[in-house]
């Protein structure tokens, strides 16, 4: 009954902060996450130390929110990959994107990997041991992600149109599936780094392919499963919904069943994966994929709310306090990753030949960090433990930063472009060639 009242608790103080966060035009992530330090140990920190009102046994106990929580952003994330949509996006949008993605990878790998690290990752300076390698993957491919609520808000705000405004669209749906991918590659390369125990040579070469390709499998033929079947039921929006929480389940339930059977060799089956090819089956089976959609989202909300306030509750900034060399690896991920960000997006649409807006100002506005982000530290928690504490410290502030001035940086790339009220120009525009 405790438990049932902690969750209360933290769906009210989530909601109060999405709620102030919309007050100073911010998004309601960046509410959930503050507003959950209270929850946490950092608030703690003021009345002499303490884990707070949400324990470390708390958040292991409701960690089957967060991996729901997590599925549906997954699924509506595949959502955006309709074969149809990416026609339309063309190649030039995938070059751009890549080529983020690439730089932001390489740029925080890079500066991460001569800066010292405590243990149990590196013990003294060691660059080039396995620890230190490892935790260098594994938060550069976290970094490709991003979090594209916070531009869209500021582009709808704004009334933003352009080339600009064309191009941040798809390039953010885009990239979260890159990321995604490199992710998978990457902590299953560290888990080998890292590993103590034998594994033959066969399986060192190709679990990273197994890992990815198989969650790929998997996922794509629940999601045939189910646009067979929604299409039955697209009548009724109530089964659609039931039907969709059923396969999204069962997307969590094969991944930890088979990592689970698997274990003796560590194998890293990925629930996000599953569920993005699944919305991407839906996205491209079902004629009407929309209502499959907007049938989740009544149910999804408190699971959103519950998970990104328990993110915040789990920051743990007492970390910082007591290590100086935490503080500056946090202060160096979020200078690369906003460094990786700009190069990589101008460097693609530079070879794209992409418009000189696009060029200067795209990077900007792929800054905001957010849901994919701290849904890959679930699968760092149970994949990489040893690891967690430290990444999960970085990503949250990372995160924090990146929330609260996304939206500045946004309106900053929008402004410069000189594409706010783009819809009313060319809503104008319509109207004389309308009279003409």
């Amino acid at each position: 009954m405790l438990l049932i009242f902690k969750v209360a608790v933290v769906l009210l103080v989530g909601f109060i902060g999405g709620k102030v966060a919309k007050r100073f035009k911010l998004p309601e992530v960046s509410g959930y996450l503050v507003f959950g330090l209270i929850l946490g140990p950092s608030l703690m920190l003021l009345f002499g130390g303490g884990e707070g009102f949400i324990t470390s046994i708390d958040q292991n106990t409701l960690k089957f929110i967060s991996e729901i929580a997590l599925a549906f952003i997954a699924f509506s994330i595949g959502s955006e990959f309709s074969i149809s949509q990416m026609k339309k996006v063309g190649k030039k949008i995938n070059t751009i994107t890549m080529l983020e993605v690439i730089g932001v990878v390489i740029a925080v790998f890079l500066i991460l990997f001569f800066i010292p690290k405590p243990e149990p990752i590196m013990t003294g300076y060691q660059p080039f041991s396995s620890g230190n390698i490892a935790f260098g993957l594994i938060l550069a491919s976290m970094s490709a992600a991003t979090a594209p609520a916070a531009t869209l808000m500021v582009m709808r705000q704004y009334r933003a149109y352009g080339p600009l405004t064309k191009t941040v669209l798809p390039v953010t749906a885009l990239d979260d599936i890159y990321g995604i991918v490199i992710f998978g590659f990457f902590i299953s390369i560290a888990q080998m780094l890292t590993s103590t125990t034998s594994m033959p040579v066969w399986l060192m070469i190709t679990k990273p392919f197994i890992e990815v390709f198989g969650s790929i499998i998997i996922g794509l033929v629940l999601g045939f499963v189910l646009s067979k079947i929604v299409v039955k039921f697209d009548k009724i929006r109530d089964d659609m919904q039931v039907l969709s929480i059923i396969v999204v389940f069962l997307g969590i339930g094969v991944s930890v069943q088979l990592n689970n059977y698997f274990s003796q060799y560590n194998l890293g089956i990925s629930s996000l994966l599953i569920n993005i090819m699944i919305g991407t089956m839906i996205a491209n089976m079902v004629k009407k994929p929309q209502g499959v959609f907007n049938s989740l989202n009544d149910f999804t909300t408190p699971f959103y709310v519950v998970f990104f306030t328990l993110a915040g509750a789990s920051l743990n900034l007492g970390i910082i306090k007591t290590s100086v060399l935490v503080s500056i690896l946090a202060v160096a991920y979020i200078i690369a990753r906003g460094f990786g960000k700009y190069a990589g997006a101008r460097t693609g649409a530079k070879i794209t030949d992409a418009e000189p807006v696009v060029q200067k100002y795209l990077g900007f506005a792929l800054l905001p960090q957010g849901g994919v982000s701290l849904g890959l530290l679930v699968v760092v928690s149970s994949q990489m433990p040893t690891f967690y504490p430290l990444i999960s410290t970085i990503i949250m502030l990372s995160i924090l930063i990146y929330e609260t001035t996304g939206p500045i940086f946004a309106k900053y790339a929008i402004s410069k472009a000189g594409e706010i009220n783009g819809l009313d120009k060319l809503d104008q525009l319509s109207s004389i060639e309308g009279i003409a």
